[in-house]
């Protein structure tokens, strides 16, 4: 069941990023009266050349059948035969055919008198008709390519917007880690932080928030800390972002809350089965030994192996003892639990909710939207900069639907979509020929010299840009067969 959630908030979202960026390019095009001949979601490779050879092969054997019968052939006559589309669905309304490819690798608008993925080279060979795209000016050429990075942008905005008004935020205050955080990860160990270190500042910024520090590591270079009582600098290796995408899922977030021995239940077929816990009561020490923390038992129950331990146990704000079995593990047996908001209540940490009105959730959402555009900035900065290692994180479409929970959440689904959308937008916009980008970049360049390249050049430069947009595919998704093989 967890893993149809996954694939259908995929897939929803998908489609609904590329239907609304190819809208973008659509709107324009019939406000300029530039003609579209397709609209699809997904692709439909193949289609054209097994339409011709349908056509083909229905010719010949219409031709056969009426030469047979003494009749003569009339291609004018007889050229009626519609050819089966490779498409899962498709019709045609107002000379566009809308419809639903079979390859879920994106989406595309055919607009007349484009040289696009189509490479309709017989189109392009005819001269130019009013209501191609070649014949409109550049300036309304540059709208209908804009037009699909617009809407992504607008989208990703609009979405930020709705949440902060119907949402809100909820964030963990970082000036209130009482005693630093739980660093269990062997990369953080690597670079040389230990649980119960304090981080002041990231790259010498602080940050008010749990989520926005831990974001804060993927780019980090520097990190000011405090560890039993004094102040120290830690550098982080160049290539510190490269490591990262070596993470494994055993291994860990980065930063982790410190938080109590909070009971969820006592399991059923440990030791301590019989033991009457209840859910909330907090155990706060052992044979004496006072414990804040869960991440210190650990430690005190190795000295405890196969022993009964007398644990000390607050329960409605009233302490009392508890005789505990230790196992051969340095285990209790007992599932810990508890919110934000329960640790919240005793102390631990404070959680800040903040609510806004109709018009407020315009600039926290305006806030959002520039700070997650400067987060996949930075991205894409460690990324084509080789020495970082970045590079190695680069994920496809596997990578994609792993952000998405196994449970449903609207609130997850929608922040994961409003961040897809800036990166769809943003990855079209880079300057290679066949993305957006590309044609905007050789439009600009006809805008400023006031001379159009020809066609010959625009069919290759938009070849090269599919072997460019290729070898990126089989990049991302290489990586992700070869984390999957590799855990």
């Amino acid at each position: 069941m967890e893993i149809v959630i996954k694939i259908s908030q995929f897939l929803l979202s998908l489609s609904l990023l590329i239907v609304l960026h190819e809208f973008g390019h659509y709107l324009p095009a019939k406000a300029f009266k530039t003609r579209v001949e397709k609209f699809f979601l997904f692709f439909d490779p193949w289609a054209k050349r097994r339409k011709e050879k349908e056509l083909e092969a229905y010719r010949a054997q219409k031709k056969e059948d009426l030469e047979a019968e003494g009749e003569t052939y009339s291609p004018s006559f007889w050229d009626k035969y519609e050819p089966k589309s490779l498409a899962l669905l498709r019709k045609k309304i107002g000379g566009t055919e809308y419809g639903i490819g079979w390859l879920p690798l994106g989406g595309y608008v055919k607009i007349s008198g484009m040289i696009d993925e189509s490479m309709d080279k017989e189109q392009m060979a005819r001269p130019p008709q009013p209501w191609e795209f070649r014949s409109k000016p550049a300036w309304q050429r540059l709208i209908i390519m804009l037009g699909g990075v617009i809407v992504n942008f607008v989208l990703a905005w609009l979405i930020y917007v709705f949440m902060s008004g119907y949402y809100g935020d909820t964030t963990v205050a970082t000036n209130s880690i009482q005693d630093g955080y739980i660093i269990e990860n062997p990369i953080l160990k690597k670079v040389g932080l230990k649980t119960g270190d304090k981080i002041v500042s990231v790259n010498g910024e602080t940050y008010e928030n749990l989520a926005d520090l831990s974001y804060s590591f993927i780019t980090a270079e520097k990190a000011t800390i405090i560890r039993d009582g004094k102040t120290m600098t830690v550098d982080f290796p160049e290539d510190f972002a490269g490591q990262l995408t070596k993470s494994k899922k055993e291994d860990g977030p980065l930063l982790q809350l410190r938080t109590p021995f909070y009971v969820n239940e006592v399991i059923d077929t440990m030791q301590n089965a019989s033991v009457s816990l209840k859910e909330g009561d907090l155990i706060v020490g052992i044979n004496d030994q006072r414990l804040k923390y869960f991440d210190e038992f650990d430690e005190v129950l190795k000295n405890y192996k196969n022993q009964t331990v007398e644990a000390q146990i607050l329960r409605d704000g009233q302490e009392m003892p508890f005789k505990l079995k230790v196992n051969k593990n340095a285990k209790l047996g007992i599932q810990m639990g508890g919110s934000y908001e329960e640790f919240d209540k005793l102390g631990y940490l404070d959680v800040v909710r903040k609510e806004y009105t109709f018009y407020e959730s315009f600039g926290a959402g305006t806030t959002k939207f520039v700070k997650q555009f400067k987060k996949y900035g930075e991205q894409l900065k460690l990324i084509f900069n080789p020495s970082t290692g970045a590079y190695k994180g680069v994920g496809g479409f596997y990578a994609i639907y792993n952000v998405f929970p196994d449970t449903w959440s609207w609130e997850f689904f929608w922040g994961i979509t409003a961040f897809l959308s800036i990166m769809l937008g943003v990855l079209n916009l880079l300057p290679i020929p066949a993305l957006d980008g590309g044609h905007v970049m050789f439009l600009l360049y006809e805008m400023i010299s006031g001379r159009k390249p020809s066609e010959k050049f625009l069919e290759r430069a938009q070849t090269i840009g599919f072997l460019i947009l290729i070898a990126l595919v089989l990049f991302a998704n290489g990586n992700d067969i070869f984390k999957a093989i590799t855990g």
